[in-house]
């Protein structure tokens, strides 16, 4: 039995905070803005996670009213997901996921993220795929105001 998952996450670029995407904090003079690291491509890969599950999203699960999330790094929360993954006894098939972001360029650090999401998923390399691309400098991801993902999930019953 397969199950397929989509997930999607936005975050607006302020000053004064870390961009940390994938896992990996790349080099910017603005950060995103979240509850949590705001790691805008964890959180839509663990919403695919959790809507191919039918275990509702990330904020039902992390919700940001509990302080206890207050800037944890998003990789530790996708590692939780893993862990609910396999409790209903599914593990990744593959994941795909689009990063939508006018700057920074983000093609230098993919498979750096790829890798970091592998391990946590306990999954191969090759199951996670990550693509990178400007808006045109159309909309609020154009416009630098915010970057968006969105991750789109097959799970494998194990």
């Amino acid at each position: 039995m397969v199950r397929i998952g989509i997930g999607y996450d936005v975050h607006k670029l302020v000053e004064g905070r870390k961009l940390i995407i994938g896992g990996v904090d790349i080099p910017h003079e603005k950060g995103l803005l979240g509850h949590s690291d705001a790691d805008v491509l964890v959180h839509a890969i663990m919403d695919s996670i959790l809507g191919a599950l039918a275990l509702g999203d990330i904020g039902k699960h992390f919700p940001d009213t509990d302080e206890s999330y207050k800037d944890i790094n998003s990789m530790k929360l996708l590692k939780r997901t893993y862990e609910l993954m396999l409790e209903f006894g599914y593990t990744v098939g593959n994941i795909d996921c689009v990063v939508a972001a006018q700057k920074p360029k983000l093609a230098p650090y993919v498979d750096d993220m790829r890798e970091k999401i592998a391990s946590v998923l306990n999954t191969s390399l090759n199951n996670i795929n990550i693509k990178a691309t400007t808006t045109e400098k159309l909309g609020f991801e154009g416009r630098e105001e915010g970057i968006s993902s969105q991750a789109v999930c097959l799970l494998v019953k194990i």
